[in-house]
């Protein structure tokens, strides 16, 4: 089993900034995915970015240069700077770490942009 604890969700203005951090503990692989998803209420899960061990990154098409994901293996963490922030970003976000072919899932963290 693999737990993750999420952090740096909350409130900003749009244009603004803020980082998500995730932390995974328990069965580590040495080779894995870290990265996060958000959801809209009512709609599926979808891709914000992703990072695997070997530091190869994959965004979701609306990122657009805004977002940057990265990455400490020694502390198993991953981590989502986000920039130049719009209303349209408000959703949940969830960290996920994929390993084969098996999911974990964090509790996800709000994140608001508002005026």
């Amino acid at each position: 089993q693999v737990q993750l604890v999420e952090s740096g969700g909350g409130l900003v203005q749009p244009g603004g900034s803020l980082r998500l951090s995730c932390a995974a503990s328990g069965r580590i692989a040495s080779v894995s995915t870290m990265g996060w998803y958000r959801q809209f209420p009512g709609k599926q899960r979808e891709l914000v970015a992703t990072i695997t061990s070997g530091g190869s990154t994959n965004y979701g098409n609306f990122v657009k240069g805004r977002f940057t994901i990265s990455r400490d293996n020694a502390k198993n963490t991953v981590f989502l700077e986000m920039n130049s922030l719009k209303p349209e970003d408000t959703a949940v976000y969830y960290c996920n770490y994929r390993w084969a072919i098996v999911d974990y899932w964090g509790q996800g963290t709000q994140v608001t942009v508002s005026a």
